[in-house]
Order: structure tokens, then sequence, then C-alpha cells
């Protein structure tokens, strides 16, 4: 099965605010589907039934606190001149808290084989590029600063992915509590 550990958007106000933004670019790009909303902290790839046991284990012993996350800029993977990635970043304490949860995620997942190919970097992928479109520098400078809303992050879970021609079809394999 394809999975990964992510944390969701869950509230109906700030998945409207970012629907909202995503009607503004008007780009050739895949779009996120609001109810698919998450911050990937780790991404594990395709992986054995043993294996997903074996990450429940280990998820099951992480200890965080709620993260309240306020969305406040848009950006672009590598770079706006060239995007692959459209996204919506957090304020700097929600990121860094963000990046202590991957880290520790990370930290409990390393023994049993999964390790990040890259570091973490807080942010909600609003759209996919595919093929080559033009420069959005003016897009991401209309949205460089904006005020989505804030959000408490209150779960951490294990997803599987599956997908299909219409995207993908997540669903919950284990969630942990925020204590």
């Amino acid at each position: 099965m394809r999975a990964f550990v992510a944390v969701e958007i869950q509230d109906d106000n700030i998945l409207d605010a970012i629907a909202k933004v995503q009607s503004e670019f008007k780009i050739k790009a895949t779009a996120v589907n609001k109810k698919n909303m998450h911050f990937t902290l780790l991404f594990l790839g395709e992986i054995t039934e043993e294996a997903a046991s074996n990450v429940k284990k280990a998820l099951s012993t992480i200890s965080f606190k709620p993260i309240e996350v306020r969305f406040t800029h848009v950006g672009a993977f590598p770079n706006p001149r060239s995007p692959r990635v459209i996204w919506i970043g957090v304020d700097e304490t929600a990121s860094k808290k963000l990046v202590e949860l991957a880290s520790q995620v990370e930290k409990k997942l390393e023994p049993i084989g999964f390790k990040s190919d890259k570091p973490f970097k807080a942010h909600l992928t609003i759209f996919r590029i595919k093929n080559r479109i033009d420069d959005i520098s003016g897009m991401i400078e209309k949205f460089k600063k904006i005020d989505l809303g804030n959000y408490t992050m209150t779960e951490l879970k294990f997803k599987q992915s599956i997908l299909t021609p219409n995207g993908p079809i997540y669903s919950d394999l284990q969630v942990v509590l925020a204590q």
C-alpha cells in the first residue's frame, strides 16, 4: 500500500478560504481537493502490511501538543518562474512546531527503515503542476501576505493513498491525538 504520515486541515472556514485562493489562479494545474488538504510530515511510499503494523507501533509512542497554525502566504516549488507545486505556508511559530513534529516522526520511523529524502518544510500543497506553465511570480506576489485564519491541529494521521484517474483517495490507518 502507498502510505504517508500527515496532519490534515479539517476546518471548513479555512478550507473554503483556501479554495477561494485556488480559484484566483487561472493556470493549467491540478488543484488539490479541499477534502485532501494536509501537511505531509513523512512520505513512506509503497509499504507492506507488516511495515504498516510496525509504523503504527512506532507512531503510537509519539507525544505532541496541539499546534496552532496561521495560514500566511503562498509560494511555489522549486520557484515561481518554473513551478511544479503551489503551496500555502504558515506563520513562523507553527512552522517550527511542524518541523519538530516531522522530526519526531522521522526519528520514530527511521529504525524501521523510513527516512525523508529532503528536509521538511511546512507547506500545504494546493496545486500540482505536470506540464510547464508561465511564470506565476505576479500571482505569488499578490498572495505574499494573506490571512486565511487560524487552525489548531490536534491529530497526527497515518494515511493510505490510493491513486485513481480522478485523484488520490486517502483513508486513515491510524490517528494519534495531541496531548
